[in-house]
């Protein structure tokens, strides 16, 4: 795990060191045990290291092979690299280091691209190819971990955060699309576009290759989330057994490290799954206690610290708390909007940068989380309707509405009304737009309907592609980027088992029967985890999410944020500012946050109109 940087000069000109060990010193945060540049001309690479595998300086990047043919700089893990390592040895390769990233670039040398298809891990690379005068750069099939980049009529640049592209930028000015994407519609996370006006992202699943003498530079798509028809009617008894076995390797893979590992753990179901099934294989492979942490709500209506108390008790783990209080929330919020480089939908970010900050102080530079769970076994409660939809396509309505009344008897989210309801602005764009507009209508002027709403409209008939819809694009994206930014701000690597591809591919296949069934959610892995986790938290009915304690925070903040919305020139250039503040007040808390983490972004990074 680490942060790259790279500049190409597109006109044959040469590259300075000072520009690429300014790049790469800007996110030094991503990597503290090493440093590395190298500069050939028109090509510049840059590494900071976090040393997680091979922790000695035969793991220092940026690292060439080959026979000096292919030097790469690379930030992740790919997590099978023992058993390609294998697989390339009995083709004849010889390797001089234990490290995952001489894998990866032996792995290119026999491969070539389709080497990335072999990887389960997650990854951002750029690899140079002096033969063939290439740059090759990939992104993991989900973007856990990220790879921005401009490019102009001189340069092509890149790196792991955004700060190392601002400097290149002729100004820094908003992206006026973007922002208004996250005011009216609460998305945080474009596909390709940033927050900032030329910077772009790698889409997750993609693949970059820039020709060094022609500039000549192509996209293309190297991953589809594909779904096993065959898995539509397996019964429930081989839905559990595939499922935990697919998810029990998934944790063992993540657990392949030279340092300590942990596991965050919020008292959710996924989170203690997670940290359940580690710590089993965890201490009996290296002979200590697993370590989680939890971040402790002091607002006790969403505080699931006495959840994660069981978890700890039942599998004999190490605990580390850490409880914010508001005065440690206005502390933290200046280095938070800085780690994050872009707006964010609430203050629950905080209490994930609290986790990571305490990760670093207790020495455990790896952890274990439990992000993808809801997405790939149907957390949500706007999946209820498309899911019955589904299985009234299969099923016939009268064993639908049958399923229904028997599952709102266990589970009062599920009551007929709530699903109709979600059914109805999930299904409808012009419903939901028209909401848009009229709890928004203090903007100068609401842009055409977003192609998401119409993506969402046409995805909600159809479980399993409203999932890969928020998978790929409008949902997980931004939960990546929070993790990864809060997480590496400390120079923590974080792990996400139900996100390996494997079994996300599974969790989509399986049928919807074995993710909700009377009332229950996720209830494959609810019978997964059986037995191995108290009932209270197999069984648990509520869900609080990784929430922070906002009614409090709000009520103290409310002054702060108001002032700042009050102040931004960016947000007077999109909105009615007379007419925003005479609403401020009656507006919901959650907009007034995003309008406040604007006013926040363009003050930390002096944005411009």
């Amino acid at each position: 795990m680490c942060g790259i940087a790279g500049a190409i000069g597109l006109n044959g000109q040469a590259v300075e060191s000072q520009l690429i060990e300014r790049m790469t010193r800007a996110v030094a945060h991503r990597g503290p045990d090493g440093e590395g540049v190298l500069i050939e001309g028109n090509v510049g690479l840059g590494h900071r290291r976090l040393a997680i595998v091979d922790l000695s300086t035969d793991g220092a990047q940026p690292m060439t092979a080959g026979q000096g043919r292919y030097t790469v700089v690379f930030n992740g893990e790919i997590y099978n690299y023992l058993e390609l390592r294998a697989e390339l040895q009995a083709l004849g390769h010889i390797f001089t280091t234990r490290s995952d990233t001489e894998v990866l670039l032996t792995a290119y040398a026999q491969w070539g691209p389709a080497c990335v298809r072999r990887f389960n891990g997650m990854w951002s690379f750029a690899l140079y190819d002096r033969a063939s005068k290439r740059l090759f750069c990939s992104r993991d099939r989900f973007g856990k971990k990220p790879f921005y980049y401009l490019r102009d009529n001189s340069w092509f640049a890149f790196g792991s955060e955004i700060r190392q592209l601002l400097p290149l930028l002729p100004a820094r000015r908003a992206n006026t699309q973007a922002l208004l994407k996250f005011i009216v519609g609460n998305l945080a996370e474009g596909l390709e576009q940033t927050f900032f006006e030329g910077v772009r992202k790698l889409p997750g699943g993609h693949n970059l290759t820039l020709d060094l003498q022609s500039g000549e530079m192509r996209i293309e798509r190297y991953y589809e989330l594909t779904i096993d028809r065959s898995l539509a009617n397996i019964d429930s008894e081989e839905a559990v057994q595939r499922f935990s076995a697919a998810l029990s390797d998934a944790v063992r893979l993540r657990l392949r490290a030279d340092v300590p590992v942990g596991s965050c753990l919020s008292g959710g179901l996924d989170s203690s799954s997670v940290a359940t099934l580690a710590a089993g294989l965890y201490q009996q492979e290296a002979q200590r206690p697993f370590a989680a942490i939890t971040a402790c709500s002091e607002q006790g209506d969403n505080d699931e610290s006495d959840y994660a108390a069981q978890v700890v008790k039942h599998n004999h783990m190490l605990w580390h708390k850490v409880r914010p209080g508001y005065d440690d929330f206005a502390s933290a919020l200046p280095s938070v909007v800085e780690a994050q480089e872009e707006p964010f939908p609430s203050p629950s970010i905080a209490m994930q940068y609290f986790v990571m900050r305490c990760a670093r102080e207790q020495g455990i530079p790896v952890l274990l989380d439990g992000q993808g769970g809801d997405e790939t076994l149907l957390g949500y409660e706007r999946y209820f309707a498309a899911h019955y939809l589904n299985q009234a396509s299969s099923h016939g309505w009268l064993r639908t509405l049958a399923a229904m009344r028997e599952s709102s008897a266990n589970n009062a989210m599920m009551s007929m009304h709530r699903v109709l309801g979600y059914f109805a602005y999930f299904t409808s764009a012009r419903v939901r737009w028209y909401n848009y507009r009229r709890r928004h209508s203090y903007l100068r002027a609401l842009p055409e309907m977003f192609d998401e709403v119409r993506m969402y409209a046409d995805a909600s008939g159809d479980i399993q592609a409203l999932q890969k819809l928020e998978i790929e694009r409008t949902n997980l994206p931004a939960l990546l980027r929070y993790e990864d930014k809060n997480a590496m701000r400390h120079s923590i690597e974080t792990r996400l088992p139900f996100l390996d591809y494997r079994l996300v591919e599974l969790s989509l296949s399986l049928p919807g029967s074995a993710k909700i069934s009377k009332g229950w959610t996720k209830h494959v892995l609810r019978q997964s985890m059986a037995g191995k986790m108290p009932d209270s938290i197999v069984w648990r009915r509520n869900k609080f999410g990784f929430e922070a304690p906002e009614r409090l925070w709000f009520a103290r903040h409310r002054a702060a944020m108001l002032e700042a919305v009050q102040g931004s020139a960016l947000l007077a250039a999109v909105c009615r500012p007379e007419q925003l503040l005479r609403d401020f007040g009656g507006i919901d808390a959650l907009t007034q946050w995003r309008l406040y983490s604007v006013a926040c972004w363009e003050r930390a990074f002096e944005v411009g109109v």
